[in-house]
C-alpha cells in the first residue's frame, strides 16, 4: 500500500537536478592557453584521419572537426579516485566548452599490473560522472597497447637516426652512472655503438633472445644535462609478461615517458594536461616530438604538455598503492567502501555526479600545490542534495515514547493520520503519509531527566511538538534494573495537531522527529565518518595506517517512516534533523533496507 497521498507528480518523482551553479565558467591558466591557441589558429591546419595514426594517415584525412583535443589517460591498474574525478571533469569539460573532443585512453603499457576489471571500472566511472567520448559519430575510446607497433617503429627510427642505443649495463650501473643534481652522468660504454649494431641488438630484444632486465633501449640525449630526465632515459625494456590486450605478442614494452607523447600525437591531441610531477618530463616530451615530426613519422604541429597541481584533499590518501593496502589488509570492506575516496566508494556513499563536478569547478585549476579541506567536498554534496533529496523522518537511537492518555483522548487502538511534504520546496511532488499512535519511537538524545541549560526538548514538565503531529507534555520515564531509560512518558495535549485550526494555541520551543511504532520500518543504518583522524595521514613519511579513525563506521538499527518502504538502491533522502542518507547500492533490498550516511546537515567535524 502506498504511503504517499495522490499528487500531480508520480509516486517516485524526484525534484529536478540542481542547475549548474555558474553559467559562466571561471577562467584559469589552461582556459587562457586554449583561448590563445584558438585565437592564433595554432592547430587550425590539422587533419584527422578518422582514427589515431601517423602523419601520412592524418594527412589523407579531412580537416579536424575538433577545435581542440584533450584526453583522460588512466592506467588500468586500480580504481579511480577523487583526484581522477577532478582530471576527468577538467579534460572532458574543456573539450566540451571549446568545441573539442576528449579521448578516453587506457595507458596500458605495464602488463604486470593491469587488468580488464580496472578497464571496465574506469569506463563505468567516466560515464557515471556524466561524460562521453563519442563525438561526430565516432567513439574516441583508445588503448595505448594498440599503438605498440608504431612505438616499435618509432624506436627503430630513433636508432637509425642515431638518437637511441641499446645499453647492457646493469640497473645499478645505470643508476650510478646517471649522476645526480650535483654531478653529471657518465656515458655508457655501449653509447658509441653504431646504429646498425644497436638495431641488431634491439631486434634481438624483440625476438626473445635476451633475459628480462639484461638490457634496455635508451634515448641518446645528454648525460650532462641539468635535467636528470634528459640523461639518456630508458624508452624500452624487456619484460616477459602476458598483456591483457596483446597477449604474448611482445616481450619488450615501451616506458611510460616514451609511450605517452606518442599516444598523444597519434590521437591528434592538442593540449596534453597532466599533474605537476610530470613537469620535469616535459623537455623529453618535447625532444621526442621534435625527433619524430622532423622524421615525418608524426603530424605537425605536435601536442604540447601542460601541468596543473594535483588534488591534495585532507583526511584522504590517494596513492593507489596505499588504497590497495587498505583493501587487501581488510581495513575497509573493498574498493567501493563508502569511506574510500575512490569514485565507486564516493558513489556508494551517496555522492552524485553533479556534486563532484561542482567540487572540481569550485576548487579550480592552479600550478601551485595546496590542500583542500574535506569539508569543501562535503559542502558540494550537501548543496546538491538539499534541492534534490526527498525528506523522511528517522530515529537513529530509538527509545519508546508512550503517550499515556492516548486511549482516553483518541480512543483505544486508534491510529491518527499525519502527512508531510515530500520536499518542502517542491509542493508539486505531493505529500508523504504516516500514522501516529499511542507509542512512537524518538531519539534517545531528545530526552533528559535533568536538562542542561538551553535544552528545549523532552524533560519532565516540558512541552514539545512531535513534528507534523501533536504537542505533548513530558511526565517522566521508566528505567530498567541497570538504570537505563526504557520508556519516556508524556501526555497528548488535545486539539494541537499540525495543520488543524487552533493547533498553534499552545506555544513550544522544541520540535522533535519521531516514527510511530505501528508503521515504522526497521532498517540498518551505517553511520560513516572520515576514514582518518589526521588531516594529512601520510605526510612526511608517516605510517598512514596509524592515522585510521577507529570510529569511522558505526552500524545501528533505526526506525524510519513507512514512505521509505519503496526506497530503491542509490536513492537519496534527507533524514530530517540528521543528515543526508542513501539506500546502499550493494546491500539494500526490500527485505533488508540499508541506508548509508552521506553527509550531515552541517559541517560538525572536530566541533
Amino acid at each position: 500500500m502506498s504511503h504517499r497521498t495522490p499528487a500531480p507528480a508520480p509516486h517516485n518523482a524526484k525534484p529536478a537536478k540542481a542547475a549548474a551553479p555558474e553559467a559562466v565558467k571561471p577562467s584559469n591558466f589552461l582556459r587562457q592557453i586554449i583561448e590563445q591557441d584558438l585565437a592564433k589558429a595554432t592547430y587550425a591546419t590539422r587533419h584527422w584521419g578518422g582514427s589515431p595514426g601517423d602523419a601520412a594517415h592524418h594527412a589523407a584525412g579531412q580537416p579536424d572537426p575538433a577545435k581542440i583535443r584533450t584526453r583522460f589517460p588512466p592506467e588500468p591498474n586500480g580504481y579511480l579516485h577523487i583526484g581522477h574525478a577532478k582530471s576527468i571533469c577538467l579534460n572532458f569539460g574543456l573539450a566540451r566548452d571549446y568545441g573539442g573532443v576528449c579521448h578516453l585512453r587506457f595507458d596500458d603499457t605495464n602488463p604486470e599490473k593491469e587488468d580488464v576489471e580496472y578497464v571496465n571500472s574506469i569506463i563505468d566511472a567516466v560515464k557515471w560522472l556524466g561524460f562521453d567520448w563519442t563525438a561526430n559519430g565516432n567513439a574516441h575510446l583508445y588503448q595505448a597497447s594498440d599503438y605498440f607497433d608504431f612505438m616499435y617503429r618509432a624506436a627503430e627510427y630513433l636508432i637509425e637516426a642515431g638518437h637511441a642505443y641499446v645499453d647492457e649495463q646493469t640497473v645499478e650501473q645505470i643508476r650510478i652512472n646517471r649522476g645526480d643534481f650535483g654531478k653529471p652522468g657518465v656515458d655508457s660504454p655501449f653509447r658509441a655503438r653504431t646504429p646498425a649494431e644497436n638495431l641488431a641488438r634491439f631486434r634481438e630484444m624483440r625476438d626473445h633472445q635476451h633475459e628480462d632486465g639484461s638490457m634496455v633501449l635508451r634515448a641518446k640525449i645528454d648525460m650532462a644535462s641539468p635535467n636528470i630526465n634528459l640523461r639518456d632515459p630508458a624508452i624500452y625494456r624487456i619484460r616477459r609478461a602476458t598483456h591483457h590486450n596483446t597477449g604474448d605478442k611482445w616481450c619488450i614494452y615501451p616506458m611510460y615517458t616514451f609511450a605517452h607523447p606518442i599516444e598523444d600525437a597519434l590521437e591528434n591531441i592538442t593540449h596534453s594536461i597532466c599533474t605537476l610531477e610530470f613537469e620535469d618530463q616535459r623537455p623529453f616530451y618535447d625532444w621526442l616530438m621534435e625527433r619524430l615530426t622532423e622524421g615525418g613519422l608524426l603530424s605537425a604541429p605536435p601536442p604540447h604538455q601542460y601541468e596543473f597541481a594535483r588534488l591534495n584533499l585532507t583526511y584522504v590518501v590517494t596513492s593507489k598503492r596505499k588504497l590497495a593496502q587498505l583493501v587487501y589488509d581488510h581495513k575497509v570492506s573493498g574498493w567501493d567502501d563508502p569511506r574510500m575516496p575512490t569514485i565507486v566508494g564516493l558513489r556508494r556513499r551517496g555522492y552524485t555526479p553533479e556534486a563532484l563536478q561542482l567540487f572540481a569547478e569550485r576548487i579550480g585549476v592552479t600550478k601551485s600545490d595546496s590542500w583542500i579541506d574535506y569539508s569543501t567536498l562535503e559542502g558540494c554534496l550537501r548543496e546538491m542534495l538539499d534541492s534534490t533529496a526527498t525528506r523522511a523522518m528517522a530515529v537513529l537511537d530509538p527509545v519508546k515514547l508512550v503517550l499515556t492518555n492516548w486511549d482516553e483522548v483518541m480512543g483505544a487502538g486508534t491510529l491518527d493520520d499525519c502527512s508531510a511534504p515530500i520536499h518542502p520546496h517542491h509542493p508539486e511532488l505531493g505529500k508523504r503519509a504516516f500514522k501516529i499512535g499511542k507509542e512512537v519511537w524518538i531519539d534517545r538524545t531528545d530526552f533528559e531527566e535533568t536538562p542542561p541549560k538551553g535544552f528545549f526538548r523532552l524533560f519532565p514538565g516540558n512541552k514539545v511538538r512531535l513534528k507534523y503531529g501533536h504537542v505533548i507534555e513530558c511526565s517522566g520515564c521508566t528505567k530498567d534494573a541497570d538504570g537505563k531509560i526504557t520508556e519516556v512518558l508524556a501526555s497528548l495535549i488535545p486539539d494541537t495537531k499540525s495543520g488543524t485550526p487552533g493547533s498553534d494555541a499552545v506555544k513550544v520551543k522544541g520540535v522533535i522527529t519521531w516514527v510511530a511504532v505501528a508503521d515504522g520500518l526497521p532498517v540498518e543504518v551505517r553511520m560513516y565518518d572520515r576514514l582518518f583522524i589526521e588531516a594529512q595521514p601520510d605526510a612526511g613519511g608517516k605510517d598512514f595506517i596509524e592515522g585510521l579513525n577507529p570510529n569511522s563506521l558505526k552500524v545501528v538499527t533505526a526506525f524510519v517512516e513507512p514512505s521509505l518502504v519503496a526506497a530503491k538502491a542509490d536513492e537519496k533522502f534527507q533524514f530530517e534533523r540528521h543528515g543526508y542518507f542513501v539506500a546502499d547500492r550493494v546491500d539494500h533490498s526490500g527485505t533488508k533496507p540499508v541506508f548509508n550516511l552521506a553527509v550531515g546537515l552541517k559541517d560538525s567535524w572536530g566541533k
